[in-house]
């Protein structure tokens, strides 16, 4: 197994998540809760939490409590370009 990585940014990234959504991920987007080289997928979490019935948006709430900036992939996010 590998070593945890959960943090208070990871658990406020869930809250936002869980709880608000759409609205969380364009939050976390714009604050200091987005992790260093990501940015959340914040119209996909909009479109396909509303296709599949918030199933989506509850999966990448999950996932980013054990969010980790050194992967080469995480649910709901894409590396940062900029």
């Amino acid at each position: 197994m590998g070593t945890n990585n959960i943090d208070s940014n990871n658990i406020a990234r869930f809250l936002l998540l869980f709880f608000l959504g759409f609205i969380g991920s364009f939050i976390i987007n714009h604050t200091s809760l987005k992790p260093i080289g990501w940015k959340s997928r914040t119209c996909a979490n909009f479109f396909l939490g509303i296709l599949t019935l918030g199933i989506y948006s509850l999966v990448v709430a999950i996932c980013n409590i054990f969010f980790k900036s050194d992967a080469d992939k995480n649910i709901g996010y894409f590396k940062d370009t900029n």
